[in-house]
């Protein structure tokens, strides 16, 4: 078995899930992602067992492209965000009326189909086109399910696809100025490149433009609150979840192997934007009185932290940066569902608003409660691994860059209990809540589960993103190389 199977998988889950009928979609669409979830971990014993999972087929001579998809440890562990989200995203929405479900559901396994596409690629034509396909699903699930006024839901969503889209093009002409020197879009062939320091600060630019776009970071960042907000809880879980970490990752795939020079020159200036978005981000949300938005900017305090990691360079960077993406997947899917539950129920998304849920629903309480302690960096769990990694890299590059970075725990801390302050407790709304369903309910505690296992245990991520993390380390501080 090949990694190939499960995008075989995703992508039969999505016509699947459109020919079944609204009826059945959300079932079809749940069983074909556990299928592809233990396609994944198949895939994953057989990378463990050292036997080859990555596939390359010639599409095409002239250009030459390869259908190349990688089976290494960094690709592996994306994959499995990804395809572990993925029948979550599907689960919480159980109980939920959507209007024409099988194009909602077949929209959501086909951009899981993509983003999957994307981790995988390894010939940067093909990794192209899984980075366009996957914008194109969410921009139709946001605007067609979204919340509010369709005009300013139409307009969030059009600015988004503008912002992403037109960030996508300079990376395009990065890849076509790489293939007329490398004759091939292979990243096998493009890493080993003897680059000039000119060509490559052009290169690492145009990268990031996508790059920083899509994760969001300062100031690119400006169509992240509104589309997190208008979107339907789903799609804000998949963006939040999965696709934010396709720039996050591509900064470790493409972008620092290709570009090292460039990279070296950047890394404080990079660095600092990593760590404005952790300052903005916590401010913003400091002083945010809609629910979903304040995740939103919590959410981006986060991931400029994640980016920081990165741009430092070096091994516990690195390592810290793939830790906290997975982390920060699963915290912000169960984050999110907390506020999906809320605002379903109480049919607000002003905190003001809302309180007094503890004496209804205990048992939401509780998960809500972990969740928030996860979203800080709790020790014992998933996001005070990677962030602690991440701090630890950005300590040995200089103490400031440590103590703003912990600053999103600081003010996280801060605001993220004074939120649940203000929605959980206090006096009880005079509007009934009901407590989690089965599926709400089966949902936070997988999440939980993973975030305390891995909060104990994260030897096993460790060791599968340790030789992926070896290979970036020597492309950048060793120049080109035979692979």
């Amino acid at each position: 078995m090949d990694v190939s199977i499960v995008l075989i998988l995703l992508f039969a889950g999505a016509l699947l899930s459109f020919l079944s009928g609204d009826k059945w979609a959300s079932k079809t669409a749940l069983l074909t992602s556990v299928v592809a979830l233990g396609a994944s971990w198949l895939v994953l014993c057989k990378h463990n067992a050292k036997e080859v999972v990555g596939v390359s087929y010639l599409w095409s001579q002239k250009p030459n492209i390869h259908v190349a998809l990688s089976g290494d440890g960094l690709s592996l562990a994306m994959l499995m965000l990804t395809t572990a989200l993925l029948p979550l995203i599907i689960l919480s929405t159980f109980g939920r009326n959507i209007q024409n479900a099988k194009s909602f559901y077949s929209l959501i396994m086909f951009m899981g189909f993509a983003m999957a596409g994307t981790f995988l690629a390894l010939d940067g034509f093909v990794y192209y086109i899984f980075w366009e396909l996957a914008l194109i699903p969410i921009y139709f699930i946001a605007l067609l399910w979204g919340s509010g006024e369709h005009k300013d839901r139409q307009r969030a969503v059009v600015k988004f696809f503008i912002y992403t889209f037109a960030g996508s093009l300079f990376m395009l002409a990065a890849f076509a100025y790489l293939y007329t020197k490398a004759g091939s879009f292979m990243w096998t062939d493009l890493a080993k490149l003897d680059l000039s320091k000119t060509e490559q600060i052009w290169i690492f630019l145009a990268f990031f433009a996508a790059y920083a776009i899509k994760i969001p970071l300062i100031p690119f960042h400006t169509w992240q609150a509104a589309v997190y907000e208008k979107a339907p809880t789903a799609g804000t879980m998949l963006l939040s979840g999965i696709m934010l970490k396709m720039g996050l990752y591509s900064i470790l795939r493409w972008q620092l192997p290709i570009a090292p020079l460039a990279a070296k020159s950047f890394m404080v200036i990079f660095i600092w934007f990593g760590l404005a978005g952790v300052l903005y981000g916590s401010v913003v949300a400091l002083r945010q009185k809609n629910l979903k938005k304040l995740l939103a900017y919590s959410s981006l305090a986060h991931v400029g932290l994640i980016a920081a990691g990165a741009y430092t360079l070096n091994k516990d960077g690195l390592s810290g940066a793939v830790l906290q993406m997975i982390s920060h997947g699963f915290a912000i899917v169960g984050l999110f569902l907390a506020a999906d539950i809320i605002i379903d129920r109480l049919q607000t998304r002003e905190i003001s608003e809302m309180g007094g849920i503890r004496s209804q629903a205990p048992k939401f309480t509780s998960m809500f409660m972990i969740m928030v302690l996860a979203s800080v960096a709790l020790p014992t769990t998933f996001n005070f691994v990677g962030e602690f990694t991440v701090l630890y890299s950005l300590f040995f590059k200089k103490v400031w860059f440590a103590i703003i970075g912990g600053l999103t725990i600081i003010l996280g801390a801060y605001y993220m209990l004074k939120m649940f302050q203000n929605v959980m407790l206090g006096e009880t709304n005079k509007k009934p809540f009901r407590d989690v369903s089965w599926s709400e309910g089966l949902t936070f505690s997988i999440i939980i589960a993973v975030t305390f296992f891995f909060g104990l245990y994260p030897k096993p991520i460790n060791d599968l993103i340790a030789p992926s993390i070896h290979q970036i380390m020597f492309l950048i501080h060793s120049g080109p190389r035979l692979l």
